[in-house]
C-alpha cells in the first residue's frame, strides 16, 4: 500500500468534519438511517408500535439496496431478520458489548452476515449498538485491507476492521464533539473510498448507455 494510501487510513479530525459536510450535500439516503435511529430509540422506550424488525427492515431496503437488486425481499426474509433480532435481543443492552471478546464479535457477526450478507450485517449492528459496531461496505473494506469474500466468510475480518475503528476513535474521541464518531469515520469513508468508485460505475454506465443509442441522425 502506498503512504499516501496508508494514511487516508488514519483521518484527521479536519478531513473528517470536511467528509461530513460534503456527505450531507451528496448522500439524501442518511434521512433513512437518521430515522431508523430514532425508531430504534422509541422502540427501546416502548413509546412506538413500530416493531424492532420493522425498523431494521424499512432502512435496510433503502440503505442496502444494492443487495436486495439480486435478493428479494420476501417475507421469508423478513421473518428471518425477525427471528435473528428476537434471538439477539440482548445486543440493545448496551452495558454488554464492551466485553465482547473477540470470539464473541466474531460469532455475533456471523450470524448477521448469514441472514443479511457482510454489509447489511455490519449496517444493521450499527443501528442496534452505533457506538460500537461499525459500517462498511466492499469498497471500504477493500481499503481497509479486508476484500469481502463469499457470504459466511467474512466475520474475521469484520473483527479486524472492528479493532481498526477502535483505534480511530481513540485517536479522535479528545477532538470530535459529537457522540456518533463511527457514523462520522463513515462518513468519511463514503466519501474518500466509496464515492469515487460510484462515480466510475455511474460514467461507465452513462457511457455504455450513450453508446447504445448509436450516433444521431441529421
Amino acid at each position: 500500500m502506498k503512504e499516501s494510501d496508508e494514511k487516508k487510513l488514519w483521518p484527521t479530525i479536519e478531513q473528517i468534519n470536511d467528509a461530513r459536510k460534503a456527505y450531507a450535500v451528496i448522500e439524501p439516503r442518511d434521512l433513512f438511517y437518521r430515522i431508523a435511529r430514532e425508531l430504534i430509540n422509541l422502540i427501546k422506550e416502548n413509546k412506538t408500535s413500530i416493531t424492532l424488525p420493522e425498523a431494521i427492515a424499512s432502512l435496510l431496503q433503502t440503505w442496502n439496496r444494492a443487495y436486495y437488486r439480486f435478493n428479494r425481499f420476501t417475507d421469508g426474509h423478513f421473518n428471518e431478520i425477525k427471528e435473528l433480532l428476537i434471538k439477539r435481543k440482548d445486543l440493545l443492552r448496551t452495558e454488554n458489548y464492551e466485553h465482547f471478546t473477540d470470539k464473541d464479535i466474531e460469532d455475533t457477526f456471523l450470524e448477521f452476515e448469514n441472514v443479511l450478507g457482510p454489509v447489511g450485517a455490519a449496517k444493521c449492528l450499527h443501528l442496534l449498538v452505533p457506538s460500537f459496531f461499525p459500517i462498511w461496505d466492499r469498497v471500504i473494506a477493500g481499503k481497509y485491507g479486508f476484500p469481502l469474500g463469499i457470504k459466511g466468510s467474512n466475520y474475521i475480518a469484520y473483527r479486524c476492521f472492528l479493532e481498526h475503528t477502535k483505534v480511530q476513535r481513540e485517536q479522535l474521541k479528545n477532538q470530535f464533539a459529537g457522540q456518533d464518531i463511527l457514523k462520522a469515520i463513515d462518513e468519511y469513508n463514503y466519501v474518500t473510498f466509496s464515492l469515487p468508485e460510484k462515480r466510475k460505475t455511474w460514467e461507465k454506465e452513462a457511457r455504455a448507455s450513450a453508446g447504445s443509442r448509436g450516433p444521431r441522425v441529421k
